[in-house]
Parts: structure tokens; C-alpha cells; sequence
């Protein structure tokens, strides 16, 4: 069957029929989000999540969901928050998309802050890792993560289908429901969603704090709970779209609300709310310079409060829109090409007690285009550009704290992107890409000025920094000779200007005095830094025979990154990481078992805590069966079977809020 005549299918019913017929085992979805002239041959280093794999990998959080993919690590604020970091890249340098489109939430801002996305309602995730700033933005100097769910349906839809998901268990008995209802006449179409996840207090293997955390809190806290880290989510979305051979256009609605408990705080809830408006269309076949023109469009109205005892401490509120248009022209010569331009506004306010940051109006345009050409029957090349306005507005509405936001700040950012893919043989290829990019400071960056008790710290902004800047670049040996499918890659990036959040070695209480039983001040500032890795995988078939299909994943990856200025770790970074995953099937049936290794982090600043090194073991499996005319997943997915203490050293509550313990976690989807 044809990848057009899939796409006529709902997201999940063409998952299971792709499996039907390739097997799962040989699953090889394309990329989209590095490339919208559709190769399937892309320079940058990109994963895709989907189908099944989605499923048995599916979280509560995005950043969870995706924190086994190579050179992915998590942000965990413990079951109700996380958001991925990408080559130890995170907050504004990673892009978070949906259908596109940034989910303009406030994430970013702080490491409690979870991203406005239950994954149950996700068909597709995309990854790109490394500079992706030439399509999306400064925002994604560190890569991108784009999420689809075809809530404006882009292909034709004929009769009714639907789908339906059920999840009980896990470390925090975590119960979700799932539904989804598309249907059509063949021109007209319509999507309807709704969701809703209840999660307990995550049990873990002993005592919530580390033995860092334990001597200077007095005693190591609650034994095999992480107090105060249950929650809800609730969401739902409505969507349709007119169809026509040549095109689509169509608008959404989806609402997300979620209620839970912040580990690092155990009387403090967050509560937090979304309404977001969506517009998308394309024109294909079109006759004049350009061969097809897509839009995207999207305003979102965030909001949460943090509630202390009761009692509403702050509110974060975040309006905007982003709304952006790219053409695809004609080839001109040997060159094929889009041409594009994004606009976006973003209106943010912090109110009450413990607001560290002024509200702050940002406003931002670009210019972008991406050009391709075959060189030679080997050699593929792709070079474009980025040219970026940002406009900084704040207004400290007479708050003392907040004198250094008196003045608006003005940035313009460009970006230069280069790639090329070269065929040595048939099954050997290699990948490059070079960049230069910009990044304009954010707000908080900018002008923060506070105590930030989500993270126990005071943080203090810089109303002159300057944008930051990086040379990256990226090398990887590609491999595909039907029984191995793999790569091995290298990258480099060099800040002159980082904006890190480093420690200053003093101590402030909450009036920014300083006083040594007060919390440690953190500074943004501009620094030089390198960072440096690798990343391997490979998928190896093992064989088949009357006993079923065998295959084994293998990965790796190790981020190092360093202050150039002082020479010490910058924090907060991944250690060396390896798993291995032996996978069966066998008719009706798969299965896995993984095995992960972390090693310890020492390498780390020095007003920062390491991790301890683990070893977890996983598995999963999973039985299909009809039922009329409908398709089911019955599964079952065990993780950290051995009951391993897990704390990621990526996470800002590594010492406090360790991973789960031994989860099991049981369910069952449907497409029909």
C-alpha cells in the first residue's frame, strides 16, 4: 500500500496496518520536521516515534515518553513534569511543536512547569537532534521535538474510524482512558478527542533523598513514596478540515487541564489550564513560481497557579499567537527549495508573592529558505538561511524588583545552515552538516529577578546580554544492508555567548540581601562553552524461523559539555548511556526485554552533586486480535524490574526526587 493511501487512514489504524504488513519489527517511518521537501535522505540526525514503539514508550510526560531515544535525556520534576533535553540542551534551545506550530506554554521558564501534552492524544513524534533554528527559530539551537495528531485531518477521510486506549498500573497507578472519532464523506472531515489520566504518589526503592540531600535536610525524608507527586490531566479537542484533491484547510480546538503536586515543595499544587486555536491548510499543484504553499497557524491562551495551603501564591499567564507560511517553488536549475516566513507574539505575566520575572511582551518575525540539489548521483546537498527580529518589551508595573526592566531590548538573530549526504556503496553512507547560529536572549534571561522556590534558587537576569551564538556541526557513518540498519555519529557545538544559570556562590534571602542561611544565587550569564558527543544505534535482525522473528536494538550516546570561561562542567547533563533491547514476534505476538546502563556523573559543577551509575531491566509484550471489524492491542510493559534507585542527573531534583521503582503497567487499544 502506498504512503498517500495511508495517510486516507486515521494515524493509528495505518500504525497497525503498517505492521500487519511490514511486521513491527521493520517499522520505518519518515521524517518530516527537518525537511519539508520530504527526503527521505536527511543530513541532521532525526528519530520518529510511532506506532506501537509510541505505545509501550508512552508516559504521562513528553519529556519521560522520550528519554530512552538516542541523545534525549529528561528534565524530571517527578510524574506530573518533564520536558526532553536534547545534547544536554535544554529550556528555550529546544523547540516544542505541535503539528508545526510552537505550544507556546511557559515550559521553558521553569523546570516544574510541564509541557501542555498528555502523549495519549499523540499519533507521530518527531526529533531532531541538533540545530534546527534554520526552519523553527533561535528557540531551537538545540533541536526540535514536533508532535502530530491529525486534529485537522489533512488527508481525505471516507466513513467513520476511530480508536480507543486503556492504561492501568505503573509506579504510580496511573489510570487513563482514551478515545478518538474521525469521519468523513470524502471531503469533509472531522476529528473528536478526549482524554483523561489520574495518577497516585510515585513508589520508589527507599527513601526519596539521596545521601547528598539527606545530610543537609536532616534525614533521608519518606521511605518508598515521592510525597506530594500525584495528579490528574484532563483533554479533549474537536478539529475538521474541507478536502480537495489538490489541498485542505481546516480549523481545531483543544483544551488541556491538569492538576498536580510539586516534589520539591510538599504542600504546593499546580494547577494549570490551556485553550488552543489551530488553522492549517496547504495548496498543492498550484501553476506559477511556487508548486504548493502551506500554512500553519496557531493562538493559545495558558494559564496556571501555583496553590500553596490553599491559597494561590502565583500565576503564570501566557497569550499568543505563531502563525507561519512556506512555499515550495518551482526547481530552478539543479535546485529545489521553500521559501518561508514566521511572525509570533507572545504576552507573559507572573503575578503575586513570588513572581521572579516582570510580565514581558515579545514580538518576532522571520524570514527563511532552504534550497536541496542532487550535485551528482552520490552527493546531496542542502544549504539555507534564517533571519530573525525579536522585540522585548517589559513592564515592571512599579515592582522595585524589577528595575532593570525599564527598557525594551531589540535582537536580530541570523542563522546558516549546510548538509550533505554522500552514497560511498550501496549500504555505507555518510551524513554532515555545518551551521552557525543565533539565539535571542529570552525574557527571563533578560529580566528575572527573584526567588524561584520551584527550584530552590534565587535567579537574577541580565538586562545587557547579548544574543548567544554557535558554530555546530554534526558527522555520522549510516549503515542499511537488510540485516543491519544503524549509524554512528559524532557532533561538535562552540558558544562564543552561552546563557547559562550559574551558581555565583553567594547566598540572598527573599529580599535579594545576601544572607548565608538564605538559598544560593543564580545568575544568567553569557559564557564561552563546548559541547561535545556521540551517538550510536543499530537495528540488527537476528533471523526468523518456526520459533518467530528475532532482532536486537543497540544504543548509545554521551554528551560532554564545558565551560570554556571557567573550565568546570556545565550542569545538569546526561552521563554515558547504553541500552540493548532483544525483540521477538511471532504471529499475533511481540515482545521485548531491554536492558538500560547509566553510568555515574562526577563530571559536574562544583556546587552540584553527581549521580550514581544503574542498571535497569524492562519488558514488555503485546498480543493482537480483531474483534468484527475492529483491530486490538492487548500489552503489558514492566519496567525497573530489578527495583534500581534511578536518579538522573539531568534532573534539578536528582537529590530529592529520584526515578521510579518497579513498575508494571497493563493495556489495551482498538482502532476500528
Amino acid at each position: 500500500m502506498s504512503r498517500s493511501s495511508l495517510r486516507r487512514l486515521t494515524p493509528l489504524a495505518a500504525a497497525l496496518l503498517i505492521c500487519s504488513e511490514a511486521h513491527a519489527l521493520e517499522l520505518q517511518p519518515q521524517v518530516i520536521t527537518a525537511n519539508p521537501l520530504g527526503s527521505e535522505q536527511l543530513a541532521s540526525p532525526t528519530t520518529v516515534l510511532e506506532g506501537d514503539d509510541l505505545t509501550l514508550q508512552q508516559k504521562g510526560s513528553l519529556g519521560e515518553t522520550l528519554n530512552k531515544q538516542p541523545g534525549v535525556s529528561s528534565s524530571y520534576f517527578g510524574p506530573g513534569a518533564s520536558r526532553p533535553i536534547i545534547r544536554g540542551q535544554d529550556g528555550d534551545r529546544i523547540r516544542i511543536l505541535r503539528n508545526g506550530v510552537g505550544a507556546l506554554d511557559a515550559s521553558s521558564l521553569s523546570y516544574d512547569h510541564a509541557v501542555p501534552l498528555d502523549p495519549i492524544n499523540v499519533d507521530r513524534i518527531e526529533i531532531v537532534r541538533g540545530p534546527a533554528a534554520l526552519l523553527y527559530g533561535g528557540s531551537a539551537i538545540g533541536g526540535v521535538v514536533n508532535t502530530f495528531d491529525n486534529r485537522i485531518p489533512t488527508e481525505a477521510i471516507e466513513g467513520i474510524h476511530g480508536a480507543g486506549e486503556l492504561r492501568y498500573g505503573g509506579a504510580d497507578t496511573t489510570r487513563s482512558s482514551a478515545g478518538k472519532l474521525e469521519a468523513g464523506n470524502g471531503t469533509f472531515a472531522l476529528h473528536l478527542d478526549a482524554n483523561a489520566r489520574e495518577f497516585n504518589d510515585l513508589k520508589i526503592p527507599g527513601y526519596a533523598r539521596s545521601r547528598h540531600a539527606a545530610e543537609s535536610e536532616n534525614g533521608p525524608g519518606k521511605d518508598g513514596r515521592l510525597g506530594n507527586s500525584s495528579g490528574r490531566q484532563d483533554g479533549g479537542a474537536v478539529g475538521g478540515s474541507y478536502t480537495w484533491d489538490d489541498g485542505y484547510a481546516g480549523l481545531s480546538y483543544s483544551n488541556y487541564d491538569s492538576n498536580y503536586g510539586s516534589p520539591a515543595e510538599q504542600d504546593v499544587r499546580i494547577r494549570m489550564k490551556q485553550d488552543h486555536y489551530a488553522f492549517a491548510s496547504e495548496l498543492r499543484n498550484l501553476q506559477g513560481p511556487f508548486s504548493s504553499v502551506k500554512v500553519d497557524a496557531g493562538y493559545t491562551d495558558y494559564q496556571h497557579r501555583e496553590i500553596e495551603g490553599g491559597e494561590t501564591g502565583t500565576t503564570f499567564k501566557n497569550k499568543g499567537y505563531e502563525a507561519r507560511v512556506e512555499g515550495r517553488h518551482l526547481p530552478i536549475g539543479p535546485f529545489e527549495g521553500v521559501v518561508g516566513a514566521q511572525v509570533s507574539r507572545n504576552e507573559f505575566s507572573s503575578l503575586g508573592e513570588e513572581a521572579f520575572v516582570p510580565q514581558t511582551d515579545t514580538n518576532a518575525g522571520a524570514l527563511f529558505i532552504l534550497e536541496e540539489m542532487q550535485a551528482t548521483e552520490r552527493l546531496k546537498l542542502s544549504l539555507g538561511g534564517r533571519l530573525e527580529h525579536t522585540r522585548i518589551d517589559p513592564d515592571a508595573k512599579g515592582n522595585a524588583r524589577f528595575a532593570n526592566a525599564d527598557t525594551s531590548n531589540d535582537f536580530t538573530a541570523g542563522s546558516l545552515s549546510s548538509g550533505a549526504v554522500y552514497s560511498l556503496t550501496p549500504v555505507w553512507s555518510l551524513a554532515a552538516t555545518l551551521g552557525y547560529t543565533e539565539r535571542a536572549p529570552t525574557f527571563y534571561e533578560l529580566y528575572a529577578n527573584g526567588a524561584h522556590v520551584a527550584t530552590g534558587t534565587y535567579e537574577v537576569g541580565d538586562a545587557n546580554l547579548s544574543k548567544e551564538k554557535a558554530v555546530s556541526s554534526d558527522l555520522a557513518l549510516r549503515f542499511d544492508n537488510g540485516t543491519h540498519k544503524g549509524s554512528f555519529g559524532v557532533f561538535y557545538s562552540r558558544f562564543s555567548n552561552y546563557i547559562g544559570l550559574l551558581g555565583s556562590g553567594r547566598t540572598l534571602n527573599d529580599e535579594g540581601e545576601e544572607d548565608a542561611g538564605g538559598i544560593p544565587e543564580y545568575k544568567y550569564s553569557g559564557v564561552r562553552a563546548r559541547f561535545a558527543g556521540f551517538e550510536a544505534q543499530d537495528h540488527w535482525k537476528l533471523g526468523e524461523g518456526a520459533y518467530g522473528k528475532f532482532a536486537l536494538e543497540l544504543s548509545g550516546d554521551y554528551t560532554r559539555a564545558t565551560n570554556l570561561d571557567t573550565g568546570e562542567a556545565l550542569p545538569r547533563i546526561a552521563p554515558l548511556r547504553l541500552n540493548s533491547g532483544l525483540l521477538w514476534e511471532l504471529d499475533r505476538w511481540q515482545a521485548r526485554i531491554d536492558v538500560e546502563h547509566a553510568a555515574g556523573q562526577g563530571r559536574v559543577p562544583d556546587n552540584e552533586s553527581g549521580t550514581d551509575g544503574y542498571t535497569t531491566l524492562g519488558a514488555s509484550a503485546g498480543y493482537r486480535f480483531n474483534v468484527g471489524g475492529s483491530q486490538w492491542l492487548a500489552f503489558v510493559n514492566g519496567e525497573n524490574l530489578t527495583n534500581q534507585t534511578v536518579r538522573y542527573a539531568s534532573s534539578i531534583l536528582r537529590d530529592i526526587a529520584p526515578a521510579p521503582g518497579r513498575s508494571v503497567q497493563f493495556g489495551i487499544r482498538t482502532t476500528f
